[in-house]
């Protein structure tokens, strides 16, 4: 018997209408990951055939982050999504969005929070708006600053 293997997802929920899919989720037992601070974002947990299944059956209700090149949906990593989970629960006021494409942002040394409130993020340290910040990304789907962070805070990670 072949073993399924469940991804993370990314779906671009439009008119925010995330409390429905939330309950469709919650009804089917799918694992899913939603936060305020990016609203018509949500990520769920399924294999490539039920995201297929799930776009075809909700159409019109979210977008499916798709590789332009397969056309297959967008697999995100599970350790970018503990990452951006990390900074999301943050409750960090300073948070931004940075729309466009995420990969613009991966400038300069990859780094590592070794303590505070982003304690265990990794990103890039992005000069925005005259202020040195954290910028993590989840590839090709969206990318979120944080405020800024004291260069003692933050540690290269050599990859």
């Amino acid at each position: 018997m072949e073993e399924v293997k469940l991804h993370w997802y990314a779906l671009k929920v439009f008119w925010r209408r995330t409390e429905p899919l939330k309950d469709m989720f919650d009804e089917r037992g799918v694992e899913y990951y939603a936060q305020n601070i990016l609203p018509s974002y949500m990520f769920v947990r399924m294999d490539e055939k039920g995201i297929e299944k799930l776009r075809a059956e909700c159409f019109g209700k979210f977008y499916v982050y798709t590789d332009l090149k397969t056309k297959k949906p967008t697999v995100v990593p599970d350790r970018e999504l503990e990452i951006f989970r990390i900074v999301c629960s943050s409750c960090d006021t300073g948070l931004e969005f940075l729309d466009g494409d995420p990969s613009k942002y991966r400038k300069g040394d990859r780094v590592r929070v070794i303590d505070g409130p982003f304690k265990g993020a990794e990103g890039y340290v992005v000069r925005i708006k005259k202020d040195r910040r954290l910028v993590v990304t989840i590839s090709g789907v969206a990318a979120i600053a944080t405020s800024y962070i004291p260069q003692e805070l933050l540690e290269k990670v050599y990859e």
